[in-house]
């Protein structure tokens, strides 16, 4: 990496991390037994405000971990929104169901709940919000929704570490949830995922499947009544992500912090747009995304990722939708129809640079650098 140069998100290890990386091999416990497992899932299980933790190697298979569990199989429909990360879509597939899209509302960027109940069909069997980065959805008409049609809640809380809706932690308000650690998370362990729930059952039912089937009591035998997956978590990952729960409410107050300087410093300017923060939610603004309206500002955000990556400041374009998206197509999702907000976000959208790592005075001189480009 080029001296001087600023990246969208990288990792923010200062905290144990090293230390207990060294413990787990001093004592040769790297793979996917070893005490730094348990430690990692109740930390964190207690910080969602869950029972139940169950660590994975990443956080699409912690997706579809979740979905196989309750229950979602091929010719199940599961409502997910247009506008997220291609990730929450595979997951259904792998199941064999099929993702149904609903489009983004406009000023959170969330699913529009209110466009929810007309994707509904015998079929649906479950609904799945994406807290997009780092805004929770809001969870009480889906919720209700749910409720009517007798449907799942699987919360995608991949990129909302330490988010709430009106004072509840994103990842224990459905049935089941699941997180992503990649390396620009909040909290990471390089790759890695992870199912939280309140329900006993699911939990068992998680680790059941998680381990290729092997029986979770009594002594092990090599044959297997269900088809399983190796979603195991090493206890070197482990580790890693023990330490960062550590310190990860830190790390939420840095986001928001670094987003508040983003916002008094560019708030003014027309044709910016923020991500906002609705006053039953808590974001905690994993990326500082940014709408950039060519009319008002001046310039596209194509030209302005240009400018940007020519004064050394690095950022990224947002998810495109599902609707556009070969792959679904070819699996038989029904990708027809108008989805113009998530159009919008995905042809306007980038995201600036947001790693907790980040110093005040590289915020300023993003900001200072985007004021000077404001035609």
């Amino acid at each position: 990496m080029a001296e001087g140069f600023i990246p969208v998100c990288e990792p923010f290890l200062d905290g144990n991390e090293k230390k207990y990386l060294l413990e787990a091999i001093e004592t040769g416990w790297i793979s996917s037994a070893g005490k730094y497992i348990s430690l990692f899932e109740e930390s964190f299980a207690k910080y969602c405000g869950v029972k139940h933790g169950i660590a994975v190697c990443n956080g699409t298979v912690a997706l579809h971990l979740s979905l196989v569990t309750l229950g979602i199989n091929e010719g199940d429909e599961v409502i997910i929104p247009n506008f997220t990360m291609i990730a929450s879509a595979f997951a259904v597939c792998y199941t064999g169901a099929t993702p149904v899209f609903v489009d983004a509302e406009k000023e959170t960027w969330n699913i529009d709940s209110s466009k929810i109940e007309e994707k509904i069909t015998k079929r649906t069997k479950a609904i799945m919000p994406v807290h997009i980065y780092g805004h929770p959805c809001d969870m009480t008409p889906i919720l209700n929704i749910a409720k009517k049609y007798h449907l799942k809640v699987i919360e995608d809380a991949a990129e909302v570490h330490g988010a709430t809706y009106k004072g509840q932690k994103c990842g224990s308000i459905g049935d089941i949830a699941a997180f992503s650690f990649f390396s620009n998370k909040i909290a990471t362990t390089g790759e890695g995922g992870m199912v939280v729930t309140n329900d006993d059952a699911l939990a068992e039912k998680c680790r059941y499947f998680k381990n290729l089937c092997f029986p979770l009591t009594g002594q092990r035998t090599y044959t297997h009544d269900d088809i399983g997956f190796n979603y195991r978590m090493s206890n070197l990952h482990a580790a890693v992500g023990f330490a960062q729960v550590e310190r990860i409410e830190e790390y939420v107050d840095i986001r928001r912090k670094h987003n508040a300087i983003y916002k008094e410093v560019l708030g003014d300017i027309s044709g910016i747009t923020f991500q906002p923060e609705k006053t039953w939610a808590k974001n905690v603004y994993w990326m500082n995304g940014i709408v950039v309206e060519k009319n008002k500002f001046g310039m596209s955000r194509d030209e302005l990722m240009k400018k940007l990556r020519e004064k050394g400041i690095d950022s990224r374009l947002f998810f495109s939708g599902m609707h556009r998206q070969g792959g679904l197509q070819k699996f038989g999702c029904d990708c027809r129809g108008e989805y113009p907000v998530t159009d919008w976000l995905a042809e306007n959208g980038l995201y600036l640079p947001s790693g907790s790592g980040l110093k005040e005075e590289q915020i300023e001189f993003i900001c200072k650098t985007i004021r000077s480009l404001k035609a």
